[in-house]
Formats: structure tokens, C-alpha cells, sequence
């Protein structure tokens, strides 16, 4: 059994863009390893730190008919412009109910702007653009559920 070698510096790096974006929790995961980092009810901060299943490719499964949106779909998770949900959750285009979305397609962005709000856990987390450039196409509807990874919004 091979030892663990946890990257602090990344769970540190993780920490400080919770703090810095207000976000509830933070997750990234590459070919091997996910790290988690979550904010508990009490403000503390906590790190998960994980070795990824060998096998976890859940999209390599998917059925022989495949719709439309679902082809749609891996094809803006493959784009580099697209912004993926760092959480499962709610999407919200607007700040409250009946406010005006943050963007539409066709608006120019800056980077950091707020594109949406992710809820999870009765906590707002806004989304910020990673770049500046053009909302190309908005792929979720205001109070849908979004999961882990999943394109939320194509910014070129």
C-alpha cells in the first residue's frame, strides 16, 4: 500500500478561494485524487482529501439512444469555455426572485463577475466568470438542479 501524499498547499489554495468568493464548499478532482473543502455550520473549515476509484468513468455508460440535450451537453463540458458547477445544487439566474438574470447570452462578462448562484445546503455560492469574454449560451434554467461538473454556462 503506497503512502498518502496530501497536497496542503492545494487545500490551502482551496480555502483561501472559498474565503475569497464566499463559495460553501470547493472541489476539484484529477485522474487520481479529489480534494474536497467545506465550510461547516459553525464557519470552521474542513478538508476531504481522496484517491479516485480507478474505474469512475460514469459518462463512458451512457445508452446506445442518447437525446439531443445530452449530446448537446458532453459537447460543453468538452468546450473550454465552459463554466462547470463546483457543486451539486440549485442553479439561480437572478440575485431574488423577480431581479433581472446576471447575464443573457450575447453579454460580455468580466472576469469575476457573478454568472449565477449555485444553493446547496441553504448557502448561496455565486458562480464567477473565470475570464472575461462573451456568454455564448446558458445551459441551465433558473431553479434547476445541478450537479458536480456539470456546464452551467459556455464563456469565450
Amino acid at each position: 500500500m503506497s503512502k498518502l501524499n496530501i497536497d496542503k498547499k492545494a487545500i490551502r489554495d482551496l480555502a483561501e478561494i472559498m474565503n475569497e468568493t464566499g463559495l460553501g464548499e470547493i472541489e476539484i478532482e484529477t485522474d487520481d485524487h479529489r480534494i474536497r473543502v467545506s465550510r461547516g455550520s459553525t464557519g470552521s473549515t474542513q478538508a476531504v482529501y481522496a484517491t479516485a476509484p480507478a474505474a469512475a468513468a460514469p459518462q463512458a455508460a451512457a445508452p446506445a439512444a442518447v437525446e439531443p440535450v445530452a449530446a448537446s451537453e458532453d459537447s460543453a463540458s468538452t468546450n473550454p469555455g465552459a463554466v462547470k458547477s463546483p457543486m451539486v445544487g440549485t442553479a439561480y439566474m437572478s440575485p431574488e426572485p423577480g431581479a433581472p438574470a446576471f447575464i443573457k447570452p450575447g453579454d460580455t462578462v468580466s472576469e469575476g463577475q457573478t454568472l449565477l448562484i449555485v444553493e446547496a445546503m441553504k448557502t448561496m455560492n455565486p458562480i464567477a466568470a473565470p475570464k472575461a469574454g462573451k456568454v455564448v449560451e446558458i445551459l441551465v434554467s433558473d431553479q434547476e438542479p445541478v450537479e458536480f461538473g456539470q456546464p452551467l454556462v459556455i464563456v469565450e
